[in-house]
């Protein structure tokens, strides 16, 4: 299916946080709030089967939050980060064309760098909407980050630190009744664009 070809959805969530922010928790929530007319889309994803097919890994290992992925990361930022330079929409455009024309909301889940966003402000004006997930320092530990050179600090984790403004900031601090009051804005967001179709 060519980018063409996709039919463009009428809003676009387009998510960023640091490692064990509750980017994916958050993003399953709201998913499971806009039912089956959405789709997670990661850009991450095509990164990591590019990755593993070039280097004979195991993808399905590196999708998931294990000691493998974390023993792989540093080399697999590191060829992303060559890829990004060569072009800096490469892997938002492989993201995209696993979704399907019936897919009404896309929930980017984890965009890193500033162009991953600028992609989507670019490509989909009146359909992004920027989302920035955070959480303390001790509640990400709590939730397994253990602080790591050479990872925390390279622009994967840390180029949207200073990336202003975003739509909606979630607190992800263990407060579930504030993740529901954000993921509500989320799905009213939605529902609003509903009546622009």
């Amino acid at each position: 299916m060519t980018d063409s070809a996709i039919r463009n959805p009428r809003i676009i969530y387009v998510f960023s946080g640091k490692r064990k922010s509750g980017k994916d928790y958050v993003t399953t929530l709201l998913e499971q709030r806009l039912g089956d007319r959405s789709i997670i889309l990661r850009l991450s994803g095509p990164l990591k089967q590019a990755y593993a097919e070039e280097n004979s890994l195991d993808y399905q290992r590196l999708l998931d939050a294990s000691d493998y992925k974390e023993k792989h990361r540093a080399s697999m930022i590191a060829w992303g980060e060559a890829k990004r330079k060569e072009d800096h929409g490469y892997f938002c455009r492989l993201a995209i064309r696993t979704a399907r024309d019936h897919y009404d909301a896309w929930i980017i889940s984890d965009a890193r760098r500033p162009t991953d966003v600028e992609f989507f402000k670019k490509n989909y004006p009146t359909q992004t909407v920027t989302v920035r997930v955070m959480a303390e320092i001790d509640i990400r530990e709590q939730r397994g980050l253990v602080v790591t050179k050479g990872i925390d600090d390279a622009p994967s984790e840390c180029a949207l630190d200073d990336y202003l403004p975003w739509d909606v900031v979630i607190k992800n601090n263990g407060n579930q009744g504030e993740v529901n009051r954000q993921l509500e804005i989320l799905t009213f967001m939605a529902d609003d664009r509903e009546g622009d179709r």
